[in-house]
C-alpha cells in the first residue's frame, strides 16, 4: 500500500478495480484491510474503483499519538478524495460512519452519496461509560487474560446468532484470541476522542444522497442511533439488517455489499 501525504501527514491507502470510486472508512481500532474481506471484491466485482485507507492512529499511517478529534479524520479523509480525484462514493463504519457523516455535512462536493454502517450522532449512556472505562484500562497498563479478552470482544461485536453456531463462533474467538494483547499508542488517541457530543440537528443540513444501516444486534452503536440519523437527514434511508452485531459488515456480508452496491448504482 503506497504512503501519500495527505492534510499534512501520512496516509497507508490502497486502490483496487476501476470505474467510479468508492472509499471505505473503518471504525476504531481496525486498519483498513479488513475492508478487503468480503466488502472490496464485491465493490470491484460490480464495476467500482475502491480505496481503502488506514486512519490516522493505525500504523504505518501517523499515530497522532498526542490525540485527534473527529477533525481530523474528517479533514484526512477529504484530503485523501481530493488526491485521488473527487466526488466519491463513501462508506464508513462506526467511527468511519461518523467521519462519513461529517464529510457529507462539511464537504457534499466531495461525496456522490453516503453509507453510514452504525452510524450515530450522539452517544447514549452506555456507549459513554464504556469509553470511559477503555481509557481507564488502556491507562491501568493492566493485559486482560486472551481468552477472556476474546470472549469480552465477541459479546459486545457480534450477533447472538453467530455465537450460536458452533463452528462459526470457534472461528471468531479463535480470530479475537490470537488478534489481541495490548493496544497501540495510535488506537489508544482513537479511543480518546470526544464521546461527548451531540450532531443531530446539525446533519438536518446533509444534501447528499445517504443510506443508514443499523445492525439489529448491535451492542456497541444500538440500532436506533443509526436510525435517528436516518430520520433526521432529508430523504435518507435507513435499513436494519437482522442477525448482525457491531461487525455486522463482517457477519452479513452479503446483505451489506448489496444493500451498498444497489444504493450506490441507482
Amino acid at each position: 500500500m503506497p504512503l501519500a501525504t495527505v492534510n499534512g501527514i501520512s496516509l497507508n491507502y490502497e486502490t483496487k478495480g476501476s470505474g467510479d470510486l468508492v472509499v471505505l472508512v473503518m471504525g476504531t481500532g481496525s486498519p483498513g484491510r479488513v475492508w478487503g474481506l468480503h466488502q472490496v471484491p464485491a465493490l470491484v466485482a460490480a464495476g467500482f474503483q475502491v480505496c481503502t485507507f488506514d486512519n490516522r492512529g493505525i500504523a504505518p499511517s501517523f499515530e497522532a499519538v498526542g490525540g485527534m478529534t473527529i477533525d481530523d479524520l474528517v479533514a484526512d479523509t477529504a484530503g485523501l478524495i481530493e488526491l485521488l480525484g473527487a466526488p466519491a462514493f463513501v462508506a464508513g463504519t462506526s467511527m468511519g460512519a461518523r467521519v462519513v457523516q461529517e464529510l457529507a455535512l462539511r464537504r457534499p462536493d466531495l461525496v456522490r452519496k453516503a453509507v453510514f454502517m452504525a452510524g450515530h450522532g450522539r452517544l447514549d449512556q452506555f456507549q459513554k461509560t464504556l469509553s470511559e472505562g477503555e481509557h481507564e484500562l488502556d491507562a491501568s497498563g493492566v493485559t486482560l487474560p486472551a481468552k477472556y479478552e476474546a470472549a469480552i470482544t465477541a459479546v459486545m461485536n457480534l450477533s447472538p446468532a453467530t455465537m450460536a453456531d458452533p463452528a462459526a463462533a470457534r472461528d471468531w474467538l479463535d480470530m479475537f484470541e490470537f488478534t489481541g494483547g495490548p493496544v497501540p499508542p495510535g488506537v489508544r488517541a482513537q479511543r480518546k476522542m470526544d464521546h461527548d457530543f451531540d450532531r443531530l440537528q446539525a446533519y438536518r443540513a446533509i444534501t447528499v444522497p445517504c443510506l443508514s444501516i443499523g445492525f439489529a444486534d448491535d451492542r456497541m452503536i444500538p440500532p436506533y442511533l443509526s436510525k435517528e440519523v436516518a430520520d433526521v437527514i432529508p430523504g435518507a434511508r435507513y435499513l436494519e439488517i437482522a442477525d448482525a452485531g457491531h461487525f455486522g459488515y463482517l457477519e452479513r456480508p452479503d446483505a451489506v455489499n448489496q444493500a451498498m452496491i444497489e444504493f450506490f448504482g441507482a
